[in-house]
């Protein structure tokens, strides 16, 4: 089996369009999506890591 790791940066109060249409673009099934959660001084999601199971 074999796994490809795509980062995908964004703002999340404007980029929910274009997540949509990156995850429905995809080959393969999506194993898990890992937010990066920035602590200070303000609370939000940067950028996230999504793993994508290959056929």
């Amino acid at each position: 089996m074999k796994y490809r790791v795509h980062r995908f940066d964004l703002k999340m109060t404007r980029d929910h369009g274009r997540l949509e249409q990156f995850l429905n673009s995809l080959e393969g099934e999506v194993v898990a999506i890992v937010p990066n959660v920035t602590p200070f001084p303000a609370t939000f999601v940067d950028f996230v890591l999504i793993v994508e199971k290959l056929g």
